[in-house]
């Protein structure tokens, strides 16, 4: 069983520390939903769990070693969904998630990928012809087809429809019944039972604090 572990993680952006004192655990086949108001540091956080920021304090650990003893295998272990797409536009619906599973080795998982969001019949469409949802759509099968053991994703329901948002819940539920996590920043309803619930307005700093801090 593998997890994923954060242990008094604090966030500094600039001359503002965003929250501090953050802990969380989740493990294989588990979720964990960041909410909080805007500015709260849910896509900071998601930020520094993919590895692109580095904790202002604190530490993230996988199985118990910590994250920033082996970037590498961090990074080959996640697929991040940030609020921009990632979309090359002159690259085809099937090239571009072709693109993310060839880095895995996944050539195998574009065509499920496509089929469980809906984008086959615009498979060889290239992606500045696509609407928003298509192009959201689109870098969420790049999550599926690369298949790492986690996802972060945030705001992964923006742009989407009813029915393709029923089609990523699916697709949720499919990760976590093969092992895999999730950890999703969201204002939006979404499916995922018996997840954790993680809210960053907790972990803002009194502002007494912030101003020794600084």
């Amino acid at each position: 069983m593998s997890r994923f572990t954060g242990s008094g993680i604090a966030c500094r952006r600039g001359h503002r520390v965003v929250f501090s004192g953050l802990d969380f655990t989740v493990e294989t086949g588990g979720a964990l939903v960041l909410v909080g108001p805007n500015g709260s540091g849910k896509s900071s956080l998601l930020r520094l769990m993919a590895g692109l920021l580095a904790p202002f304090a604190g530490k993230l650990a996988w199985d118990g070693l910590p994250v920033a003893d082996d970037p590498g295998a961090h990074r080959a272990r996640i697929a991040y969904l940030g609020h921009l797409d990632a979309i090359k536009p002159m690259l085809s619906v099937r090239e571009s998630i072709g693109f993310w599973a060839d880095l895995r080795d996944r050539a195998a998982w574009v065509q499920p990928a496509m089929d469980v969001l809906g984008l086959a019949d615009l498979a060889d469409l290239p992606a500045r012809f696509l609407s928003a949802g298509q192009r959201r759509r689109l870098a969420l099968a790049r999550v599926i087809a690369m298949a790492p053991p986690l996802w972060l994703l945030d705001e992964p329901t923006v742009g989407l429809d009813t029915r393709s948002i029923a089609a990523l819940e699916t697709a949720l539920a499919a990760h976590r019944r093969t092992g895999g996590i999730v950890v999703a920043a969201t204002h939006a309803p979404i499916l995922l039972p018996d997840a954790g619930r993680l809210d960053l307005a907790e972990f803002a700093l009194p502002q007494s604090a912030l101003a020794e801090a600084l």
